[in-house]
């Protein structure tokens, strides 16, 4: 497994990536809209930030936002093996908000680990 990506709630997406853009020499990567929000990749040296905008309040991002403001809201690591990845955070005592993996953006499959047992931090797995 390595760092896939760090996804970062903003409520401008067009602004923070012009911002890391210019600060980080950041280049999009990818947009799409995705489950009710606006999702920018950002491509810093072979990294990528992910930029999520909610499209409207009501959303998993819009509620995020209202509670935590703008800032970091997942880790995503990347791995081969989803499956074996959720049955080894399984067994370790770790609770899953998600099951079974699911469509992600960009096409990838995902799962989220929930951030009451794994230090306070939303982390997501990502098989490419």
């Amino acid at each position: 497994m390595h760092v896939d990506h760090i996804g970062i709630a903003t409520e401008d997406a067009d602004a923070l990536a012009d911002l890391y853009g210019e600060l980080f020499h950041g280049l999009v990567a990818h947009e799409e809209e995705f489950e009710g929000m606006w999702v920018t990749f950002l491509e810093i040296d072979g990294a990528y930030v992910e930029l999520l905008e909610p499209l409207d309040a009501d959303t998993t991002i819009g509620r995020y936002l209202e509670r935590r403001g703008s800032g970091m809201h997942h880790v995503a690591l990347a791995t081969d093996d989803i499956h074996d990845a959720l049955e080894n955070a399984r067994a370790a005592g770790v609770d899953l908000i998600d099951e079974e993996p699911r469509a992600g953006a960009w096409g990838h499959e995902v799962a989220f680990l929930h951030p009451e047992t794994t230090g306070g931090v939303l982390i997501e797995f990502v098989q490419h």
